[in-house]
């Protein structure tokens, strides 16, 4: 054993908490003002709006002081009335589990659920508008990181936004790695966080919140107010010149600013398409070395994880295991119904970057051979090169 479990590894190319840029832990060591300072105050707003930028907003955004569930929970708890008919989208653990918040202040629940491979066909969402008009909430999850498959939200949206309902978009693990963002799909609330492909830690929620829905979760009596759920009591705090509901994460949000910063500097259209051209480099050498992708189809493969279906008779958890004592490089396991049915190849952040592909390459396929299943390594390596060298 090279690397011992209480030893740091040497890459984590994990689907999240992923390692921060180095300007981030830079930034995260800044001096943590109060948070009534006149400089903090003024610093918050400045944040606030460099993420309104980033998220491509007509609004400030909303800043939650947790990780995103924080966030999608009070999605859930501020805009589900006990009167509101919720679809929910699932074609992921991460999908199926938002229903189990939106029963909880709903008991009118329906659901269209697919096979853990698959996306959403919006064709489906629109035969249910029509069967059920009385649906006012519709709720998905763009990139389902267990699978590592994406949803066409877009698509989705449009429907939901013809209908007059409302959409709630769980964009954690994909805003930033691609093009999305709030205004694009229809959204009325719009969650994502600092600690995916912003690189930063996963300290933060970032709420893309739409005009309507302000006033429908002010319209909620449920609402939740003076609590860490509340979005409302949140709606003004991004100003300098109104109080904040209770002390904000400082040291985290002087991570934020160095993580949109180096996004607006690189362009996200740059940042996005070198998290695609690792995510295809990964593929084409997965494939190379003969193993399957879990996504069903290319077309929903997610360029911010990579799934790999687990070889017939290898112990996931083991493979893992031997990724990190062998070659010090740490990969994610599946989640509830995809654990130990495949391996999640995290492109997020900074490693999104074409060589990692070779890195996870080299390790996941050592690590097979370890457990007995010998793969041309050497084969998967010049796949990947070849995607990177064309694109050079």
């Amino acid at each position: 054993m090279r690397y011992a479990n209480n030893a740091e590894p040497v890459i984590t190319l994990t689907s999240g908490p992923v390692n921060a840029y180095s300007e981030v832990l830079r930034a995260l060591s800044r001096t943590v003002l109060y948070d009534y300072d006149p400089a903090f105050l003024a610093f918050y707003e400045k944040v606030v709006v460099k993420a309104q930028k980033a998220m491509r907003l007509s609004a400030p955004p909303v800043v939650l002081h947790g990780e995103p569930v924080l966030g999608l929970e009070a999605a859930a708890a501020s805009l589900i009335t006990p009167k509101d008919v919720v679809l929910n989208l699932a074609s992921g653990v991460y999908g199926k589990g938002f229903g189990y918040w939106a029963k909880r202040y709903s008991p009118h629940l329906l659901e269209i659920e697919v096979p853990y491979n698959e996306a959403i066909d919006p064709k489906s969402v629109a035969d249910m508008l029509k069967k059920h008009p009385e649906i006012a909430i519709v709720s998905v999850c763009h990139h389902d990181t267990p699978s590592g498959t994406i949803n066409p939200i877009n698509e989705i949206g449009a429907l939901v936004s013809a209908h007059g309902g409302y959409l709630i978009v769980d964009a954690v693990s994909s805003f930033a790695g691609m093009n999305t963002h709030p205004d694009d799909c229809h959204a009325d609330i719009y969650v994502t966080g600092a600690g995916k492909c912003l690189g930063a830690p996963p300290a933060l929620t970032m709420l893309g919140v739409s005009d309507r829905a302000w006033d429908k979760m002010k319209a909620n009596p449920a609402a939740p107010t003076a609590s860490m759920l509340s979005i409302l009591d949140w709606e003004h705090a991004w100003s300098s010149e109104r109080p904040f509901p209770f002390t904000p994460s400082v040291a985290e949000m002087n991570g934020l600013d160095a993580a949109l910063d180096l996004y607006l500097a690189e362009g996200p259209e740059n940042v996005w398409a070198r998290h695609a051209l690792t995510a295809k480099a990964t593929r084409e050498g997965l494939r190379a070395m003969g193993l399957s992708l879990w996504a069903a189809s290319e077309a929903i493969a997610s360029p911010t994880t990579t799934a790999v279906r687990t070889p017939a008779g290898v112990d996931e958890k083991r493979l893992r295991e031997e990724a990190r004592h062998r070659y010090g490089v740490v990969f994610s396991s599946g989640r509830g119904e995809t654990l130990g049915k495949l391996t999640r190849i995290g492109h997020m952040g900074p490693t999104a970057q074409p060589i990692y592909a070779v890195a996870a390459l080299t390790a996941y396929g050592g690590a097979l051979g370890a457990l007995g299943h010998k793969v041309p390594v050497g084969k998967g390596i010049d796949a990947a090169l070849a995607v990177i060298d064309a694109d050079a």
